[in-house]
């Protein structure tokens, strides 16, 4: 019944339609259905497939407590990728992937102590200090600086796993997770090329209800796996620890000590 429910809501937001045919990658057929008026048509099977897949690998990593990155820098996706991340408290990248964000990580980090000393410069009565182009080109620079790094500000290592819409617009934060050895989940449209992922999920990824869909039920597993992982570690720590065992020598070193403790009489007389 419920992936029933599943099917109505995939195609009442438009996840089945994919690009004109024109565009289409040949290596999309298997997860093709049909064409329609110039338009593919996406196998609505192979994207429960996929999915359910892909909800079932992401809720095993947040089980043990992984770190999963959202990346969705298209218009479309933006909004969504940053409201569902934050639902399920991971990290994301919502407007531009910078060059090297996961193979030169130390680099990225340091960034974001720029960030920070930013922010304790904006929020004191040190910024009156300055000249007005010179508060100007700050708040500039933090504007910047927030609009691309905040949304990675709590990742302090490398990803486990990398969520995307659209490898072809996420190429070089899919490259470099390949690069790292990285597991992909990514929303792949007629267009893609679904070698390039290790979990694809054939859909429409222009369609903000497609995208808003997906993202949402990814998620829900995230959250789910989290929220596991907590009630373990919560019981782990309710269990009262082990008694220790008595030792066997307790009662010989007990009699040991009476005896140094006694006069020289007693002892000499027994």
């Amino acid at each position: 019944m419920a992936q029933n429910t599943l099917v109505e809501q995939l195609i009442q937001a438009g996840v089945h339609f994919g690009h004109r045919a024109s565009r289409w990658n040949p290596k999309m057929a298997p997860y093709i259905y049909a064409r329609k008026n110039l338009i593919h048509i996406i196998d609505i099977r192979e994207t429960i497939r996929g999915l359910l897949r892909a909800k079932r690998f992401l809720k095993q990593v947040s089980e043990k407590s992984g770190t999963i990155l959202f990346v969705g820098t298209k218009r479309q996706a933006g909004d969504t990728v940053e409201q569902q991340s934050l639902r399920c408290k991971m990290p994301y990248v919502s407007e531009r992937w910078l060059g090297g964000t996961l193979t030169n990580f130390r680099t990225i980090r340091s960034r974001l102590s720029r960030l920070e000393e930013l922010e304790t410069i904006r929020s004191g009565d040190e910024i009156a200090n300055y000249s007005k182009k010179m508060q100007s080109a700050l708040n500039r620079e933090y504007r910047k600086m927030y609009r691309n790094l905040n949304g990675i500000r709590t990742m302090d290592k490398i990803p486990d796993v990398i969520v995307s819409i659209d490898p072809n617009k996420e190429k070089n934060a899919i490259t470099e997770a390949r690069k790292l050895g990285i597991t992909t989940v990514a929303l792949i449209d007629t267009d893609c090329n679904p070698d390039f992922v290790d979990l694809p999920i054939p859909g429409n990824d222009d369609s903000i209800r497609s995208i808003e869909l997906i993202v949402s039920q990814l998620a829900d597993a995230v959250i789910e796996g989290s929220s596991v992982a907590a009630a373990a570690k919560k019981q782990e720590e309710a269990e009262p620890a082990p008694p220790t065992a008595p030792t066997d020598n307790g009662s010989d070193s007990g009699a040991t000590n009476a005896a140094e403790d006694a006069p020289a009489e007693e002892v000499e007389a027994s």
